[in-house]
């Protein structure tokens, strides 16, 4: 089954920084692009940055110069790094896996449970 798991949410306070990472489950072959979105209350999902697995990334201009996305292609784990963090960049951040292949099979979208970034004072 596919699975990403992620961690590293939490409560900062605005000009903090927090670190999100995503791991890909089990035996894993290959994923062509992770990356991450976000989800505040009452939004639609945007993308925040992606990362191809040839080193290629892209960023939503509202955390351009401040967040920055990493990929470790052989533990199939992607981080977002975050600085100066906003009240604006509260929400629930997502891991997303594209072409996502296994031992057990292949998927084209794989979403993470999602963890909770709240930047308040």
């Amino acid at each position: 089954q596919a699975q990403l798991v992620e961690s590293g949410g939490g409560l900062v306070q605005p000009g903090g920084s927090l670190r999100l990472s995503c791991a890909a489950a089990g035996s894993i072959i290959s994923i062509s692009t992770m990356d991450w979105y976000r989800q505040a209350p009452g939004k639609q999902r945007e993308l925040v940055a992606a990362a191809s697995s040839g080193g290629d990334t892209n960023y939503a201009d509202s955390v351009k110069g401040r967040f920055t996305i990493s990929r470790d292609n052989a533990k199939h784990t992607v981080y977002l790094h975050m600085n100066n963090l906003k009240p604006e960049d509260t929400a629930v951040y997502y891991c997303h896996a594209e072409n996502y292949c296994a031992n057990v099979g292949c998927w084209r979208d794989v979403w993470g449970q999602g963890t909770q970034v709240n930047v308040s004072s």
